[in-house]
């Protein structure tokens, strides 16, 4: 009985040692489909179809990024070096310029090079270009090259002398210096200009006279009038974003329909409101002077100043900040606080040292989306600012449509986006993107 089963077992065993190896020595089957195409191959299939798929969805909005963002960037940043006035519209003179050692007044050549291109351009009806370009750099270029321009048909040779007689500007050297370093298709003259500094005839940068030094003030002013605005609204919202996440309900909706209002509201109404209330014959002012407060001839300026752009703009942005700081004191729970309570804590430090650090990224969501939008504004401090209370997208508007200095205005439009990406570089560095929060 006992030898049949020692046989039995051995022969099992045996059995299943043979058919292990058979297995071990046989080649791996693929794993296929119901069509029969490998398992690998149908996943690939199916993973591009749904990046296809993704990628359509999307490209509707790609393309508008594109268009409407990408495009006028490059742009605006290309308008910033573009030169192209003097060396299309002078490109004889420039070419026999090229061997002018400029220590003197060019020979005739030059001369006769000029006055052939001027009477092109004037044939064209192309010439206000470059004499607005030349003027830029030098006052009177422009009535120097429209005077000529009129009378360059009625001129003959000597064109040296003929030119001099007719303007004296053709008889100094920087006004030759000017035009060979402009006839340069790049410039760097609108980013100096931007920061009150231009080129000498000899090429140094110096800054420009005192009574013309204006953008860098204007940059300074954005920046420390967009800082204290951010400051006052984290003041201003900092507490109505704790009653929001901590009322009942029914309170905290009321006062978030509140904080949502003015979103309802044009911000030209806005704005226009607060020129209402805050001019000198406004409803502040009344009221001062009906309690008693201030005599009427001693009424405040509070419009047409920095004091009005940081009041109205403190108020419109006032959401901004108060929404991340709500969303981030929503997830907070009250267990905390009572915890900190409960272990001996005092309220102020029990604030201090558990509610406010988590609260951080709440500020620094709404701090830095505060700061952009104030360093970016227009209308408010076109309509309140006055003279002192403008920002430096004012002056971006007015090269654009009054002085018609495009590559100025794309120059100081470029260097508010060089200071904007740094601003997010240190708050990247010193805080994190990742911690912000703003939903």
């Amino acid at each position: 009985m006992h030898s049949g089963r020692h046989i039995a077992f051995f022969v099992s065993l045996s059995d299943r040692f043979i058919g292990e190896a058979c297995v071990s020595e046989s080649p791996t089957v693929p794993l296929t489909t119901a069509d029969g195409v490998p398992l690998k191959t149908s996943l690939r299939r199916a993973v591009r179809r749904s990046k296809v798929k993704a990628f359509l969805l999307v490209s509707p909005l790609l393309l508008f990024l594109v268009i409407a963002f990408v495009m006028p960037i490059f742009d605006m940043l290309w308008r910033s070096v573009d030169n192209p006035e003097v060396s299309s519209t002078l490109p004889r003179t420039v070419a026999a310029l090229e061997g002018w050692d400029g220590e003197s007044i060019p020979g005739e050549p030059v001369f006769a090079a000029l006055v052939e291109d001027l009477r092109v351009g004037q044939e064209a009806r192309n010439l206000g270009l470059l004499s607005s370009r030349l003027n830029y750099e030098k006052s009177g270029m422009r009535s120097a090259i429209s005077r000529t321009a009129r009378r360059v048909g009625s001129l003959e040779p000597p064109y040296r002398e003929s030119l001099i007689g007719l303007n004296e500007a053709w008889g100094e050297l920087d006004t030759w210096k000017l035009i060979k370093r402009e006839s340069s298709p790049y410039t760097v003259s609108y980013y100096l200009a931007a920061v009150d500094r231009q080129l000498t005839p000899d090429g140094e940068i110096v800054k420009v006279p005192e009574y013309l030094q204006i953008h860098a003030t204007l940059f300074w002013r954005t920046f420390w009038m967009s800082a204290v605005i951010t400051a006052m609204t984290l003041v201003l919202g900092y507490p109505i974003a704790f009653l929001l996440a901590n009322l009942p309900l029914r309170h905290s909706n009321l006062l978030m329909i509140l904080v949502l209002l003015p979103f309802w509201t044009s911000l030209l109404v806005r704005t226009t409101t607060w020129i209402a209330i805050l001019q000198s014959q406004g409803v502040l002012n009344d009221m001062m002077v009906a309690i008693g407060v201030i005599a009427d001839e001693a009424r405040w300026q509070m419009i047409h100043n920095k004091l009005g752009t940081i009041i109205a703009m403190t108020h419109i942005l006032l959401p901004f900040m108060i929404l991340p700081l709500y969303s981030v004191m929503k997830t907070i729970p009250p267990s905390y606080m009572r915890a900190a309570r409960s272990l001996g804590g005092r309220p102020f430090l029990s604030f201090r040292r558990v509610y406010f650090p988590l609260t951080i990224p709440g500020i620094a969501a709404g701090g830095i989306l505060v700061f952009i939008l104030s360093i970016g504004y227009y209308i408010t401090p076109a309509l309140v600012g006055g003279q002192s209370g403008r920002f430096i997208t004012n002056y971006i508007a007015y090269h654009m449509q009054t002085s018609l200095n495009w590559g100025l205005a794309a120059a100081i439009a470029s260097i508010l986006l060089f200071v904007v990406i740094v601003f997010y570089w240190i708050f990247n560095r010193l805080i994190g993107v990742d911690k912000v929060k703003l939903g």
